[in-house]
């Protein structure tokens, strides 16, 4: 076994490798289901059948009635796995804090935006298609960049209230404390919140979200509870760090590049294999499952775990600008094992697993940087 950083429990870490282990099976699992459910509903002809609804109206009117039936076909069919994984695993390892009901309502609310985000996407693409068949993979990648300005602007103040109540912050100490680590990183919040996160779970998290008047500190009613004033101070000059890097934009960037190469690959092997592609609305839209596998294919396959380790990079910017930021190593260092311990993070992955799941350097990295950087600071 890995020597483990002094501050990191021993007994929960050995419970987190468990507990990692099993989330990848359900994950993979759920993958693998969403694939043959997807492919299924082509290969069965309901895709086709969808398409053709309404045959004297505008195709526009079929994406209706075809989103509701694609979406439910795949959110009654993988409830089973869905429930096991968000209900009662959950619950086996003592985090769920979901009745059942509560559970089902939020899948409910999730079919909901799911819905409305599947008719604005998939609505958008196929009149990108039918206004310009040959070029439709350059604009409609391009236009991801837009959607993800308007995304990141939004979801803090449309999505998220949805599913959790968000309220100001009263406690003058710590909005104090995040004002201050907030001004010095030169950005200014419209408010500071908190999660209800404890009704759903004990898990912790911390964000900054949104964009220019949007954005806003949002703190989980569980990590507040469990952290003290630095350590929370710590997690958000890591989140600040983000914004000092121009990691936002660069994501917005790098994604709209892979969508393009993705979407190009997409129309040359479509072309070549389904010559049908392109040739109306309709068929477009039957063909809509196989172009989602294969946007999911291409972009798994060629961009995820460079994906991946870009990610990574970034989060070693945010923790490096959050420690010059606070002087404080040992709050970041506290904040992140008590982080690791209570939502079973395991510190230590094989080196296989960091490259194709981990978005953030392990915990134990992340400690040992911690460390480093503050016995480089006693020194100076």
């Amino acid at each position: 076994m890995t020597a483990i950083h002094p501050l990191l429990n021993p007994e929960k870490q050995c419970l987190a490798r468990r507990y990692e282990k099993e989330k990848r099976r359900l994950g993979l699992i759920g993958m693998f289901l969403s694939f043959l459910l997807i492919l299924g509903f082509y290969v069965s002809g309901l895709s086709s059948w969808a398409a053709r609804l309404f045959p004297g109206a505008a195709f526009f009117y079929a994406i209706f009635p075809y989103g509701a039936l694609f979406l439910a076909v795949l959110t009654v069919f993988s409830l089973p796995l869905n429930f096991f994984s968000g209900y009662v695993h959950e619950h086996r390892w003592g985090f769920s804090n979901q009745t059942v009901k509560a559970w089902l309502w939020e899948r409910f609310k999730s079919f909901g935006v799911g819905l409305v985000i599947f008719y604005l996407l998939s609505g958008l693409l196929l009149w990108v298609m039918v206004l310009s068949p040959r070029l439709w993979w350059l604009i409609a990648g391009g236009g991801m960049a837009f959607i993800s300005v308007i995304f990141a602007t939004l979801f803090p103040v449309v999505v998220l209230p949805i599913f959790n109540r968000y309220t100001p912050i009263e406690d003058e100490e710590l909005t104090d404390a995040l004002e201050a680590i907030l001004a010095k990183g030169g950005l200014r919040s419209s408010g500071f919140f908190k999660q209800d996160m404890s009704r759903q779970t004990k898990k912790e998290n911390a964000f900054l979200a949104g964009l220019g008047k949007t954005r806003r500190v949002v703190l989980a009613d569980n990590l507040i509870a469990n952290m003290n004033v630095p350590e929370i101070e710590s997690i958000i000059a890591h989140e600040v760090g983000h914004f000092k890097h121009r990691h936002i934009w660069k994501f917005i960037g790098i994604g709209t590049c892979q969508q393009i190469s993705v979407f190009f690959l997409t129309h040359q092997i479509m072309q070549r294999v389904y010559p049908s592609f392109l040739s109306s609305p309709r068929e477009n839209l039957a063909l809509l499952p196989l172009l989602i596998i294969l946007f999911g294919s291409l972009s798994g396959v060629l961009f995820g775990p460079l994906g991946q380790a870009v990610s990574r990079r970034f989060e070693r910017q945010a923790d490096s600008y959050a420690l010059d930021s606070i002087r404080n190593a040992i709050s970041l260092q506290t904040a992140l094992a008590g982080l690791a311990d209570r939502n079973l993070s395991n510190a230590y992955p094989a080196w296989w697993i960091k490259l194709l799941y981990y978005s953030h350097p392990p915990i134990g990295e992340r400690l040992a940087m911690a460390e480093a950087h503050g016995l480089r600071d006693s020194r100076s």
